[in-house]
């Protein structure tokens, strides 16, 4: 029997689904209870204290980006441009990922800030301080809509509720446990959200193989769909390189280089090594050692990904029939939104393919991925604003309590906001493109700054601030020239069919950032030598940088042994694929 609340729903849940949903709520809410018995200060409640072992913060490093956005864009990326999506992974993440363990975490756990925009404070100063704490604030906000968005979508699926009302639940349940439990309820529910996550949709992708007759039926059937309408041609969706239809660069070359330099240098390495939401797991951590280790554990679970993503998007694409009518260009009602958009390739594999039981354990984990991204963002922003926006600028020298207050009325404050930010993504047939966007805004300008500055002592404060503006307005000229970028507010001087602007407007922030930074530097007065111990490589001490210890252990639990395991492993899959 259906639940008698939904009307128009896009899955047909029964009972036994709905009891699994019930209990796997039930479980998220309980592990907010029981972690708000371990607040007792607010690095308790921002930092979990300092105690986690690597384990558990690195499947939490991972599962705070396996979110909404990463499970729902990269299906989407898959239904709409093939293997070419792997590039998100392969080379748009891993490489980035053990940089920042063997590179860029020992200076952010040894310096032993609370954020990255404190990091920023103390190499460069209020100017870049301010500016990189404004800009990441908004960046959650705004990427907090988006996985509120498609939690949205889920709950309106299943029980066909209004999205406002579907979204105001969704906020509710996420606000509940953060509030609760702060970053260690966050952590732990996302370490039992991966587990869940991958319950889910691996089923999905064996059912979905099995269905296209394997991987040769599923090349089989997206070769006879190929060049239909709008569908790229069989051989730009099943090989990885050069990747055109992914780009919508004509030129092989153009593709290779937008993909090589503007995703895998550029956009990657600005988020997997600036972005907070990923670098507050790590700093979490017992030791300085398991905070290296935290990105590269993450790294191995964050490699077979794509299996379960993208692949079930590319079995949608020829599968689900309003998939299929969609990729050859038709307008096709229903989905989540009115019209059938890519973002709903995984939703309606999930209708067409489980059976009941089975598609609770689904839903139980899309609700999971959506609420482990969003809570990465929200408690993200709310150790920002009340540590590097509110007592740094409005009010200073308060007791401890008074910002954990803080705190906790900031995660408030921030899950109402990302209700209405939660309408812009919805204008977006996929999700990527805009979130794309976004690193190009902030995360691409952010790590030319911080690259510069960690590697040369002779960059200035002044030139912390002004690269970071110069970068930021770049990449929104871009971005606004760029049909595809922003869509109708463009003014389209520039068109690309696929996420290729993004990646132009990513370099063009990074290119602009790292020339006004050195101009302005050479203009200006650095620090002294001895005020950057700790903050830039060639100044800090070899001992300041790894953990004593590490030597002594196995080479599965040393930094660098896993980190050249888990380079070897995807330096493979890009040749097989």
């Amino acid at each position: 029997m259906t639940s008698p609340l939904a009307s128009d729903t896009i899955i047909s849940a029964h009972a036994v689904d709905y009891l699994i949903i019930g209990l796997y709520f039930a479980v998220v809410l309980g592990i907010g209870v029981i972690a708000r018995r371990q607040v007792s200060d607010s690095v308790d409640f921002f930092l979990s204290g300092r105690s986690l072992p690597a384990w558990v913060t690195g499947l939490a490093f991972i599962s705070a980006n396996l979110g909404a956005v990463e499970i729902m864009g990269m299906s989407a990326n898959g239904a709409q441009f093939g293997l070419p999506a792997v590039h998100y992974f392969w080379i748009g993440a891993i490489p980035a990922m053990l940089f920042l363990g063997v590179v860029m975490m020992p200076f952010y756990y040894g310096s032993k800030v609370r954020s990255v925009p404190e990091f920023m404070f103390r190499r460069f100063g209020t100017g870049a301080h301010l500016v990189n704490s404004i800009s990441f604030a908004v960046a959650q906000l705004l990427i907090a809509g988006i996985n509120l968005y498609l939690l949205g979508t889920i709950i309106r699926a299943l029980l066909g509720w209004n999205l406002t009302v579907a979204l105001l639940v969704a906020a509710a349940i996420v606000l509940s446990y953060i509030t609760l439990g702060g970053l260690s309820a966050a952590i732990y529910n996302e370490v039992l959200q991966f587990f869940v996550i991958v319950a889910a949709l691996l089923p999905l992708t064996l059912i979905g193989l099995h269905q296209v007759g394997g991987w040769g039926g599923l090349k089989d059937k997206i070769t006879e769909n190929a060049g239909v309408g709008a569908a790229p041609p069989a051989a730009d969706q099943l090989n990885s390189w050069p990747g055109t239809a992914l780009t919508g660069f004509d030129s092989d070359l153009l593709s290779v280089i937008g993909i090589v330099f503007g995703l895998g240098f550029v956009l990657s390495f600005g988020y997997w090594t600036t972005n907070f939401v990923e670098v507050q797991r790590a700093m979490a951590t017992d030791s300085i050692s398991s905070a290296r280790k935290t990105p590269i554990i993450g790294a191995f679970p964050k490699i077979l990904v794509p299996f379960i993503t993208i692949l079930p998007g590319m079995i949608a694409a020829v599968l689900v029939t309003e998939i299929a009518d969609t990729k050859a260009g038709e307008t096709v009602s229903g989905g989540a939104g009115g019209t059938v958009q890519y973002n709903d390739s995984l939703i309606l594999l999930m209708r067409d393919l489980l059976p009941n039981g089975l598609l609770g354990v689904a839903i139980a984990g899309l609700l999971a991925a959506f609420m482990a991204g969003m809570a990465a963002n929200i408690s993200a922003f709310n150790t920002v604003w009340s540590y590097d926006l509110w007592q740094r600028y409005v009010v200073k020298d308060r007791d401890d309590s008074y910002y954990l207050k803080v705190g906790r009325l900031a995660t408030v404050g921030a899950t109402v906001v990302a209700i209405f930010t939660a309408q812009l993504a919805s204008n977006f047939s996929n999700i990527m493109d805009y979130l794309q966007t976004l690193f190009g805004f902030f995360n691409a300008p952010l790590f030319a700054t911080f690259i510069l500055g960690m590697f040369w002592k002779r960059m200035t404060a002044t030139a912390g601030w002004t690269g970071l503006v110069s970068g930021t307005l770049a990449a929104v000229f871009v971005a606004f020239i760029s049909t595809d970028v922003l869509g109708s507010l463009s003014q389209g001087w520039i068109s690309l069919s696929g996420q290729g602007a993004s990646f132009v407007a990513a370099g063009a922030a990074f290119v602009v950032d790292i020339v006004v930074s050195i101009v302005v530097s050479l203009a200006t007065k650095p620090k002294p030598p001895e005020e950057l111990r700790g903050l830039v490589y060639s100044e800090t001490p070899r001992e300041d940088l790894v953990d004593a210890n590490e030597a002594s252990y196995p080479w599965y639990r040393r930094t660098m042994p896993l980190a050249g395991v888990a380079l070897a492993m995807v330096i493979v899959l890009n040749f097989v694929f």
